[in-house]
C-alpha cells in the first residue's frame, strides 16, 4: 500500500498514525511505513539531522508564539524579517512571515506548537531546490519559485517548479541528508533545501509521508518506483 493525497493529517496525526500502524497489523506491507509518518510529521526531526551532520535552517521551536516572541527571534537570529510554521503543518497552510515594519497584533498568537526561521532570501531570488530518491537512488531535481508578490513557493500561493539538475556539490549535499535518515532506504523521499547566505544548501524539509513527486520533471520515475515496490513485496527482487 503506497499513501496517497492525504493531505488533511496534519489536523489528525496520531488517527492518522494509529490508522496506519492498525493497517500494517493486518499484515499489509504500506510505503512509506507508519514508523516513518510518525518521525516525520512532526518537523523537530529536523533537530536529528542536524545531530546527524546535515545542515538545516536556523530553527527556534516554541509551544506557542505572539508578537513578543516574534520580535525575540527577530533578535536571536539578528533578522529583519522571520517566518513562523506550525510544528505538525504542511503545504504552507497556516505559516506566516512578519518583519520587524509588519509585526502582528498586541493580541496575536500562533495557537499551536511552531517553529520560527529566519526569512531567507534565496528562496525568493534562487528558489527551493527539491530532489526526489527512489530507494535511496537521486532520480531528478526541480526548482521551485515563488509567484509575483509572495515568498512561498507552493502552487496554492502562485509557485511553480522550473527543471534543475543539480551539480555535484548541491547533489553531495541533498545525498548527505538522506544518509541522515535514520531508516533504511526508503521507497520515496523528497529532499526540499533552500541556500543559506554562507552559500551552503540547507534543509528546509525532508519529506517522507506523502511528497508530490513531480514526475512532469522525470523521465522514468513511473519505473523506478515499480521496480522498487516490487522489491518489497513478498518474494519481490
Amino acid at each position: 500500500m503506497m499513501l496517497g493525497t492525504a493531505w488533511d493529517y496534519q489536523d489528525y496525526p496520531d488517527e492518522f498514525i494509529a490508522k496506519l500502524a492498525a493497517i500494517e497489523e493486518r499484515g499489509v506491507t504500506i510505503c512509506n511505513p507508519p514508523a516513518v509518518v510518525r518521525w516525520n510529521a512532526d518537523k523537530r526531526y529536523l533537530d536529528e539531522l542536524a545531530q546527524q551532520g546535515a545542515a538545516i535552517v536556523p530553527t527556534l521551536w516554541r509551544r506557542d508564539l505572539g508578537r513578543a516572541g516574534v520580535q525575540d527571534a527577530m533578535a536571536h537570529f539578528a533578522a529583519d524579517r522571520v517566518v513562523v510554521k506550525r510544528q505538525v503543518g504542511a503545504g504552507g497552510i497556516g505559516q506566516h512571515s512578519f518583519a520587524r515594519d509588519s509585526l502582528p497584533d498586541d493580541n496575536w498568537t500562533m495557537g499551536c506548537p511552531c517553529m520560527v526561521q529566519p526569512f531567507l532570501p534565496s528562496v525568493v531570488e534562487e528558489g527551493e531546490f527539491t530532489y526526489v530518491f527512489i530507494d535511496g537512488a537521486f532520480s531528478h531535481g526541480v526548482c521551485k519559485r515563488a509567484g509575483p508578490d509572495d515568498y512561498r513557493i507552493q502552487s496554492l500561493y502562485g509557485g511553480y517548479e522550473t527543471p534543475y539538475t543539480p551539480d555535484a556539490r548541491d547533489l553531495a549535499a541533498a545525498q548527505a541528508v538522506v544518509a541522515a535518515l535514520p531508516f533504511e532506504p526508503l521507497l520515496y523521499a523528497r529532499i526540499d533545501m533552500v541556500r543559506l547566505p554562507s552559500g551552503t544548501l540547507a534543509v528546509m524539509e525532508a519529506e517522507l509521508i506523502e511528497p508530490y513527486l513531480y514526475p512532469e520533471q522525470a523521465d522514468n520515475l513511473g519505473e523506478l518506483v515499480a521496480r522498487a515496490v516490487r522489491a518489497r513485496l513478498p518474494g519481490g527482487s
